[in-house]
């Protein structure tokens, strides 16, 4: 564990440009110097370029030179340093927690939470440079742009705002920026929990896996997450004597496993819904088609009608959502081409339902997979979190903010059928609602991928959007 003890110096480290941008004077070089952004647009886009410009990979980069910086941020803008902390399991690895202060102690703060760590990115791979800020035909380029950096900016912002405003929330507000949510060692939420809970205790939190749905320049939906799926892997492996391939034997070692894997990929688990799932399906059938419309109506029955499961299997998406999954993502086998395979294993990356047994999963793929020559073994220890309720205290103010934004746009609770970091929360009873306002085309999914990039309008509507939010969840009277 560290403690970053430079903080307390940190508004006269920053460069005076940055300073001005704080203070609420010309924005930094690299700003846009367009007439109608307001001061904190200006003040949010510029945290967003210094956070997309250091690199924050697992490979190469170090979260705590992101953390210092808006730890930086947050003292030039009058936080105590004792409510500004850069502390994590490893020097290159700092989360920050900053704390604004709200005039009821004995009430359970809010958490809001993002993480600075993104996935790799080569830049040969991109047709910009991936760390470098850009602005281009509406859009911001750079890793981290969609995940999860314009959150980070975003919440920095507008706990900003809130103090230089003189806003005093009816509770303490948190924002936590943490490490290696993409993966690596120094999991920051799960540090953090084990460490200095008392940092990030909190009545519930804010995290991404939400947002609004794009689709031909149109607003379908502002999504909440409110469940997430468990990742676990499961290794096959075969293994035999092998011999010359001039010698053929039925018994192979690579024949064996792809039958294996070809009962697996044949198997649907069972269709199971939850309070979320059930949600979901119940108002996105508002957003689709009649006919798929009549399909999610007819699984959220009592007893769901298998020609609805039938329809809305067949579509990725949806599919996800009404089952544990399980899918080959790895294969190798054999040791040279004139041998017969000795050994043959492949990876299957399983997606669970919360509440199901990553045990009992594996034992359906032992006997779906229907060979006791191939040996199935869990890889790593899956971390099951359960769904958050959907409580209108939450819901209540994220619909009204929708409304007042985007009138007509419906919300949508939804469980992410990937993973973020804020199943370790769940776990640990803090519930954790995925929302952010941003509306990405659902076309056009660049995070993770080549050209990531945000929708400049997108994002400062993002910006607007949570300031609301936050003000309607910590202010009594409007609850």
């Amino acid at each position: 564990m560290f403690r970053i003890c430079r903080i307390a110096r940190a508004r006269r480290m920053l460069p005076a440009t940055m300073a001005l941008a704080i203070a609420g004077g010309s924005p930094s070089p690299g700003v846009a110097q367009e007439g109608d952004l307001s001061r904190y647009e200006a003040m949010a886009r510029d945290f967003l370029r210094e956070l997309i410009e250091i690199n924050t990979t697992h490979s190469v980069g170090n979260t705590t030179e992101a953390a210092d910086a808006m730890a930086a941020r947050l003292v030039a803008a009058g936080f105590p340093v004792t409510d500004v902390h850069v502390l994590g399991a490893a020097a290159h690895k700092g989360n920050l927690i900053a704390r604004l202060r709200g005039r009821d102690a004995g009430r359970k703060p809010i958490l809001l939470l993002a993480h600075l760590d993104v996935v790799e990115a080569d830049p040969a791979d991109w047709t910009v440079d991936p760390f470098t800020f850009l602005e281009r035909d509406g859009f911001f380029y750079g890793r981290g742009t969609t995940d999860d950096k314009d959150e980070a900016a975003i919440w920095v912002t507008n706990l900003i705002r809130l103090k230089e405003e003189g806003f005093t929330p009816d509770r303490d507000i948190i924002v936590a920026l943490t490490a290696d949510e993409e993966g690596g060692p120094h999991n920051g939420v799960r540090w953090l929990l084990e460490n200095r809970r008392q940092l990030i205790d909190a009545a519930f939190a804010l995290n991404e896996g939400g947002g609004g749905m794009l689709k031909d320049g149109r607003r379908l939906a502002n999504t909440v997450q409110a469940s997430e799926k468990v990742y676990q892997s499961f290794q096959l492996e075969v293994t035999n004597r092998g011999g010359h391939s001039s010698l053929p034997v039925k018994d192979n070692a690579i024949y064996r496993l792809a039958g294996a894997l070809l009962r697996i990929g044949a198997h649907d688990f069972p269709v199971v819904l939850n309070e979320v799932t059930q949600a979901y399906f119940g108002r996105a059938a508002e957003l689709e088609s009649p006919v798929i419309a009549e399909a999610m109506r007819g699984v959220v029955e009592t007893r769901p009608d298998p020609a609805a499961v039938e329809r809305l299997s067949s579509i990725p998406s949806y599919n996800a959502r009404l089952r544990t999954t399980c899918v080959a993502t790895m294969l190798e086998g054999g040791h040279a081409q004139n041998a017969l395979p000795q050994r043959a294993r492949a990876v299957v990356n399983c997606r669970i339902l919360p509440g199901e047994s990553p045990e009992e999963v594996w034992r359906t793929l032992v006997t779906v997979a229907d060979d006791d020559q191939v040996k199935i073994t869990p890889m790593g220890t899956a971390t099951p979190s359960p769904p958050s309720p959907v409580t209108p205290e939450v819901l209540a103010a994220i619909e009204r903010v929708t409304e007042e934004l985007w009138p007509g746009v419906p919300l949508v609770p939804t469980m992410s059928t990937g993973a973020t970091d804020g199943l370790y929360l769940r776990r640990e009873g803090i519930p954790v609602y995925g929302v952010s306002g941003l509306f990405n085309d659902v076309d056009d999914v660049r995070a993770h991928g080549q050209d990531e990039r945000i929708s400049v309008q997108s994002f400062y509507e993002g910006l607007e959007f949570c300031y609301r939010l936050l003000k309607a969840l910590t202010t009594r009277e409007l609850m």
